[in-house]
């Protein structure tokens, strides 16, 4: 794939298909050009800017120009890239963010990925490309962001509660594994990521969770993996947190797949 920045076109959008990545990484890079990445098929997580977001089926990132940014993603993986010149004004996203892909957005951003590279600027084509910016603005906004902490006891904490997220340790074990107080690990967590503690792990419990569904796993599994006791409890959670149980929310991510 070409440097889309190289690339004398408003937007410029690839397709990408893959039966198995084993495990795929882009490290920390950047764009001038904003950039939308849409999955059709398979789970992503980016990392821009100080926060981890999750991109499930059916659903896409939104990443501003000059943001730095790594990608990992594993298993099978299905989707679009499409990459929107600063100069192009219609209201897109300033920040960051987990967008939902309507069957519009997903059909306009196949259909532009058939453009040759330097596509003519005429008619139709102008024409695709300032809808399919249209539909990238208006699309809804998606909770799937967790901010990460940047100071460095913070973050050993993350990634250990990241490499075991079935342990439900209380927040005075986990600070004392970070050699903190449990005050100081409060007062922390909540000043570099706006979050409670318990909020903060909630909302890393619902991103695996989305995660691990997006690959296949069942429920009985992902609550196991996440250290709930039972399976409605897990509901519960990611009910209040989604808005929808998680079997409807997969389950409207894999409906009617084209």
């Amino acid at each position: 794939m070409e440097d889309p920045d190289a690339v004398p076109r408003p937007v410029v959008t690839y397709g990408f298909i893959t039966d198995d990545f084993g495990s795929f990484e882009l490290d920390l890079h950047r764009h001038e050009k904003g950039q939308i990445i849409l999955a059709q098929r398979g789970a992503l997580s980016c990392e821009v800017e100080g926060g981890l977001w999750i991109v499930p089926p059916r659903s896409a990132i939104w990443i501003p120009g000059g943001a730095l940014h790594s990608i990992k993603a594993s298993g099978a993986l299905e989707g679009y890239n499409a990459f929107v010149s600063p100069e192009v004004d219609a209201g897109l996203p300033q920040g960051c963010c987990a967008l939902a892909a309507t069957p519009l957005l997903r059909e306009l951003m196949a259909r532009a990925a058939t453009l040759p590279e330097l596509y003519e600027e005429t008619g139709a084509n102008t024409r695709l490309i300032a809808v399919l910016v249209d539909e990238i603005a208006s699309a809804r906004v998606e909770d799937l962001h967790l901010p990460m902490p940047a100071d460095a006891r913070l973050r050993r904490v993350a990634d250990l509660m990241i490499a075991a997220p079935a342990e439900r340790g209380t927040i005075d074990a986990w600070a004392r594994r970070a050699g903190l107080s449990e005050r100081t690990l409060a007062r922390l967590i909540l000043r570099e990521t706006g979050m409670s503690f318990s909020r903060w792990r909630q909302q890393l419990g619902v991103m695996l969770a989305v995660k691990w569904l997006a690959a296949g796993a069942s429920i009985q599994q992902v609550a196991g993996d996440l250290g709930y006791e039972s399976v409605p409890s897990f509901v519960t959670m990611f009910r209040k947190a989604l808005g929808t149980s998680p079997g409807r929310y997969m389950a409207e991510r894999h409906a009617a797949h084209h």
